[in-house]
This record gives C-alpha cells, sequence and structure tokens, in this order.
C-alpha cells in the first residue's frame, strides 16, 4: 500500500546485489539528455538577484563541470525563406550542479543532474527544453532532419484489447506516407517514413534531432487515438542539418 514503506530495504537491498552497475563511460565527450527544464526565479524577483534558466536531466557520458562552456543542439529552430529549417545551437556556461539537493562541482553518469546556466529563463521555463542535448561547445553530434533505420516491429501490439477478445492485434507492416512518432533519445517527434525496404526505412522527422549513428529509436503508431509502441530501430545514417554558428 503506498505510503506505508513496508519492504523498502528489501528492494533497495535486491537492487544493489542482483541488478549489475552500468558501465559508465568518464572520459568521452560529455553528453546530457535534457528531460526537463524551469525557470527558478518567482514572480517580480529583483533584477540584481535573476537567475539563468535550469536544465535537468541524465549524463550518458563524460563528465560535466561548473564553469564549462556549453551548447543546446538542436537550439532554437526556425524555417528559412526556402523553406528549410535552420537550426541555432544555445550557448552558455555551467554556473551550478545539483543532485537532489546536494551542490556539485562535477557531474558524472548516472542519476538525475539539475544544471545552473546563464541560459535567458524565458527559453527553459515549462520544459520548452526536453528533447535537447547539452555536451562542451562545438562538440556535440550533428542535428539530423531525415533518417535511415534499420528496424525490428513487434508481432503483435501491447496492452490493446481486440473487440471481440481474441489474441492482441498484429502489427502491420510500416507502409508508405503513412506518420510514426519517433523516440529518439528524450525526443518525441513525429516522423513520416519515405521509402521501406527488408528491414530497412528511411523517415522524414517533422522537427530536428541531435543524435548519432547507432543510436537507438523507438517507433509508435496511433491505434484507437493512442500512440502504441510497434517497434524499435537503429540510426544507420541520415541527412544533416547545417547549424548556424553565432
Amino acid at each position: 500500500r503506498p505510503g506505508r514503506e513496508y519492504n523498502i530495504d528489501v528492494v533497495c537491498e535486491y537492487i544493489v546485489h542482483k541488478i549489475p552497475v552500468p558501465r559508465r563511460n568518464f572520459v568521452g565527450s560529455p553528453r546530457l539528455i535534457v528531460i526537463r527544464s524551469f525557470d527558478v526565479n518567482k514572480p517580480g524577483q529583483d533584477v540584481k538577484s535573476l537567475q539563468g534558466g535550469v536544465a535537468g536531466g541524465s549524463i550518458l557520458q563524460g563528465v560535466l563541470k561548473v564553469g564549462d562552456e556549453v551548447e543546446l543542439r538542436p537550439g532554437i529552430v526556425t524555417k528559412s525563406d526556402d523553406g528549410g529549417v535552420r537550426c541555432t545551437p544555445i550557448y552558455s556556461r555551467i554556473v551550478s550542479l545539483y543532485a537532489e539537493k546536494n551542490d556539485l562541482q562535477y557531474a558524472v553518469p548516472g542519476g538525475l543532474i539539475g544544471v545552473g546556466t546563464k541560459i535567458d529563463p524565458t527559453l527553459t521555463r515549462a520544459d520548452r527544453l526536453v528533447g535537447q542535448v547539452l555536451g562542451l561547445k562545438g562538440r556535440l553530434p550533428d542535428c539530423f532532419a531525415e533518417v535511415e533505420i534499420s528496424y525490428y516491429l513487434l508481432r503483435r501490439l501491447l496492452g490493446v484489447k481486440t473487440s471481440d477478445g481474441s489474441k492482441q492485434a498484429k502489427v502491420q507492416k510500416l507502409s508508405k506516407t503513412e506518420i510514426l512518432m519517433v523516440n529518439i533519445g528524450s525526443t518525441a517527434t513525429g516522423g513520416k517514413v519515405l521509402a521501406v525496404k527488408g528491414d530497412l526505412a528511411k523517415i522524414l522527422l517533422t522537427q530536428p534531432v541531435c543524435t548519432q549513428e547507432g543510436e537507438k529509436i523507438a517507433l509508435s503508431r496511433r491505434v484507437d487515438k493512442h500512440w502504441r509502441l510497434i517497434g524499435w530501430g537503429e540510426i544507420r545514417k541520415g541527412v544533416k542539418i547545417e547549424i548556424q554558428e553565432e
């Protein structure tokens, strides 16, 4: 029952002894996927005490330190006059690092980290940075507008009952021009299937994503007004977007 807190010590003991600790990469270029962001300033705060925006997320690899010059990609996404997409990264400096309520001087992979920056709080309020990738300036992967993936579909839909109560519905093959939801890191974006051949597919993303070849992705399809997981895949290559430098 919630609130009783029975057997939590047993669960913790099981996690510590039975689940292996994942191997962490401390030496790679730091990379943090943003899963939430907020403005920590109170309404009517004095100008002298205004603080920059805060991004929260998990470090995938590397070590972030207070004082590091960082970059967020894809940053601010705009449409150009010819209908193309332009990405302008957000540059800043780390002014503080937090885990729970602990003030850190550096942060390593594992657990959730709050990164205090000098970014305009308007850009970070109400989770506006979700899906961005934070890393050292000039060291982040490319942004893609279109990806080519190798994919694997589930045999049956998970958690969907058929009307006659029989076995769960089968997952249909991907069809050209259908719209899927694609999850890459913490980004959930729409994707239009441009081509399918065997276990390969080419998908046009509705918004650019900062990622790299070999990254795992999840595919979902609209079934009865709900998005349902239908399979997963791996990015083979993609069409890169030109990054607008400062």
